[in-house]
């Protein structure tokens, strides 16, 4: 068994240590990778004593876990792990040394301090995790998005960190890059050969990338407004699910050597400033609509104010200008209060470049594969077939599924999960190097810019629907449309 670890939460009572955190640790106690000695040290601020924090913790668990997945007699076991301290991360006091002394009576061990909270505390969290003496040579660093608002705060954020940890003790999360089916498109590349032959410009025709919630505003207005769809999702997860899908293959399967293709990938991509913005470009803004037969607000309404310019729906058009991908539209889309919760990459291969048999036969569709990430995680591949209901030489779409949930009945997928292990173990293949932060930043602010200049407002869209019509045209000039989750076979 690996050795014992600490890991401290910063923002341990917050939404994120709750929903995502602390049940990633329950699993991973489940699956014995908690090695026994570790310790998890939930730091927060207010006045919850430690049992009253643990009782919290353990509603967490059993309003967040799978179905069946909670157990009372593990839950119980998993909470003495559980050392709560409260304290003010601003504050340097008595408390911030009742950690450094929790912490020091096991000294060498990796500490992993996850910082579940706001990007403008990070710099004083450091500070004071420096000043008591708590950054050690096995230290690990893990900061969540979004890094600033812009490459100029993104950066300053990270000059403030880069104070007190080394860039390779720092691991910037981006917990889609967690999931195995992203995981899985790298081993699906890199190890078939037929996918291999087939994956450029020569074959693929067209690639969407496709995040949507059905979700609101969720508590989070404040944030929420003034960052918008373009900050919050494009700028890391889609980016980062775009790099995977774009990069070459890597020398060995190693951090740096995954991190320099990335990097080539954002490089390469094809600048977007003036009146190319909004050639290019949908930003939309939810209105009240109907989902699943329930009327929601819209987005103003969720706000609470009468007036906000800020996108709540992204649909964009971009080319990688390097030799496996000339000329290839990636279209990337995201957005909020939408008909369905998915998130899609579909690599929509060419037709074929002669057709055998007769139109009566029925039409030819090109092949799909369609990696979905949520809800579930299956990779879909959509190829041509006789249809076998009938002697007549008819045609029709058929799928060949990898279901995970079927396929590995034992697995529970958790990508913070592998996420958090992966830090213990300085596996940081799996997280986003600064370089490839300043990238995506230089990428994403002259749309940011041409958005202001222009002061137009975002084309509206009913909540429940697929965005505003606007994104339909913008695939509709190059003769496509949107793959919406479940339609793989029309």
């Amino acid at each position: 068994m690996a050795e014992p670890f600490d890991i401290v939460i910063f923002g341990g009572s917050g939404d994120l240590a709750f929903r995502k955190i602390v049940p990633a640790l329950y699993r991973a106690f489940g699956e014995a990778k908690l090695p026994e000695g570790s310790r998890v040290v939930p730091c927060y601020r207010g006045a919850l004593t430690a049992s009253e924090y643990i009782a919290e913790a353990d509603a967490a668990l059993r309003e967040h876990l799978l179905e069946g997945e909670y157990d009372q007699a593990q839950a119980s076991e998993f909470s003495s792990y559980l050392t709560p301290c409260a304290l003010d991360i601003k504050t340097a006091d008595a408390r911030w040394q009742t950690l450094a002394d929790l912490l020091n009576t096991a000294a060498d061990r990796v500490r992993v301090f996850y910082l579940a909270i706001p990007p403008a505390i990070f710099g004083v969290c450091c500070q004071h995790l420096s000043e008591y003496g708590l950054v050690s040579a096995n230290s690990r660093l893990v900061v969540e998005k979004p890094l600033g608002y812009n490459a100029a705060s993104a950066n300053a954020i990270n000059d403030e960190i880069a104070r007190y940890f080394d860039e390779t003790a720092i691991y910037r999360i981006d917990h889609y890059l967690g999931k195995e089916t992203v995981q899985n498109l790298m081993a699906l590349r890199f190890t078939n050969v037929i996918f291999e032959q087939l994956w450029d410009a020569k074959s693929i025709d067209h690639v969407q990338i496709s995040i949507s919630e059905t979700v609101g505003l969720e508590g989070r207005a404040g944030f929420y407004n003034e960052a918008g769809a373009l900050r919050d999702m494009v700028q890391n997860h889609l980016l980062q699910l775009l790099c995977l899908v774009a990069m070459e293959s890597p020398h060995k399967m190693k951090a740096s050597s995954i991190r320099a293709e990335k990097v080539k990938v954002l490089e390469a991509l094809r600048p977007m400033v003036g009146d190319e913005v909004f050639k290019h470009t949908v930003r939309g803004q939810y209105v009240a609509g109907n989902h699943n037969g329930k009327l929601v607000p819209g987005y103003l309404e969720e706000l609470g104010e009468p007036n906000s310019s800020t996108e709540t729906f992204v649909a964009l058009r971009a080319y990688v200008d390097n030799w496996r991908w000339a000329r290839v539209p990636f279209y990337l889309r995201t957005g909020k209060r939408m008909k369905q919760r998915s998130a899609e990459i579909v690599i929509q291969f060419k037709g074929v470049s002669h057709r055998v048999y007769e139109p009566s036969a029925g039409p030819l569709l090109p092949n799909r594969l369609v990696i979905r990430l949520q809800p579930e995680e299956t990779i879909q591949l959509i190829m041509m077939s006789k249809d076998l209901n009938t002697l007549d030489m008819q045609l029709q779409p058929a799928s060949l599924n990898l279901n995970f949930s079927e396929s590995y009945k034992h697995v529970k997928s958790d990508a913070y999960k592998r996420l958090i292990l992966d830090a213990v173990a300085a596996n940081s293949s799996l997280f986003i190097h600064r370089d490839e932060v300043a990238n995506a930043w230089a990428w994403i602010d002259p749309i940011i810019e041409a958005w202001q200049q222009a002061s137009q407002p975002p084309h509206l869209y009913r909540a429940g629907t697929w965005g505003p019509d606007e994104s339909d045209e913008l695939l509709a000039e190059d003769g496509f449309s949107w793959f919406n989750s479940g339609e793989a076979l029309k």
